[in-house]
């Protein structure tokens, strides 16, 4: 090949990515979302693809992948084809937790995905069963102190956010209570409002708040350090007991690793368009998370640190997949 063909042939290549990235999408992105419909990561990701679709003229279609603590979705996430039509929104569990609680994962959260964006944050909140004979965290302490291990939990499953969350609190206030893990967390809710074999558990705000109101189940506390503006009566779980104790949940949205830069860029910018519109910011601290919509080096500098965090909490409390 002559020089200057040589040289055309590759500054096309070059452009290649950029005319990719201004057409993208011609077709319908698939969204996988570890969890089943219904689950916080779901209802959150709900909120926002539309948003994202009206932006770009295609469809943002979620599959629901539950099972394993947010492993499964993952998974199949990061061997996807990295060409912007598989996009992977998630919580904490299956990027940051599992690696640290199981001895082999099929994927490395910092080489396998490219981040996206930092979406929301938000509380915990401990609930409970209407049965169960205690109003306050402090009440909850001297129940398990008293009958060790007859307490159940329910979690969404192994690894997943709300198990360390519990896990954390296990460890900080010495309570013994017995982890019965499901497939996600709509199931566990479900049971817990049921009675059916748990009386307690951590949870995301908006598939629980309606219970609550209801009276289908109770609120303890709230797992962030400063109380929720939401919930202002609703005392931290800090203050009632275990010092120190603070847990959050969060999401976001990540492409597989070697997504091509300007597909990512494209995707980033539009979503924090979409994050921090006005109507999106009021629904979602109407159910109690903070719009974040970061860079994608904002959001990747938030995943390692998390990955230190929970690398801590789970030494600390010697979580185990169980």
């Amino acid at each position: 090949m002559r020089p200057l063909t040589l040289m055309t042939a590759v500054i096309a290549a070059m452009f290649v990515p950029f005319a990719a990235a201004q057409t993208y999408p011609e077709k319908p992105v698939r969204v996988i979302v570890p969890v089943p419909a219904g689950g916080t990561p779901d209802v959150v990701a709900r909120m926002v693809l539309p948003g994202l679709a009206a932006q770009l003229g295609q469809q943002f279609v979620i599959d629901n992948r539950g099972g394993a603590g947010g492993l499964i979705g993952a998974e199949l996430a990061a061997k996807a084809v990295a060409d912007g039509y598989t996009l992977f929104f998630s919580s904490p569990g299956a990027l940051v937790i599992l690696p640290y609680l199981q001895k082999q994962v099929a994927y490395d959260t910092l080489r396998d995905f490219t981040p996206v964006s930092l979406v929301s944050i938000g509380p915990f909140l401990l609930i409970a069963h209407p049965s169960l004979p205690a109003k306050s965290v402090k009440e909850l302490l001297a129940l398990a102190k008293a009958e060790p291990g007859k307490i159940n939990y329910a979690s969404a499953g192994n690894g997943a956010a709300n198990h360390l969350a519990m896990e954390l609190f296990k460890s900080l206030s010495g309570a013994n209570l017995t982890h019965i893990p499901y497939k996600g967390a709509p199931q566990a809710v479900t049971d817990l409002i049921g009675g059916s074999g748990v009386s307690l558990m951590f949870n995301s705000i908006p598939p629980v708040s309606q219970h609550i109101k209801a009276g289908r189940l109770k609120l303890l506390g709230v797992s962030t350090a400063k109380r929720s503006p939401q919930l202002p009566d609703v005392p931290t779980v800090a203050e009632s007991g275990v010092p120190g104790y603070e847990s959050i949940t969060w999401f976001g949205l990540l492409a597989p690793a070697k997504t091509p830069a300007p597909i990512v860029k494209r995707l980033n910018e539009l979503l924090v368009k979409v994050v921090r519109a006005p109507e999106l910011k009021a629904q979602f601290e109407s159910q109690g998370y903070d719009p974040v919509g970061s860079s994608a080096a904002e959001f990747t500098t938030f995943i390692r640190g998390e990955a230190e965090k929970y690398s801590r909490v789970v030494k600390a409390s010697g979580a185990k997949v169980d």
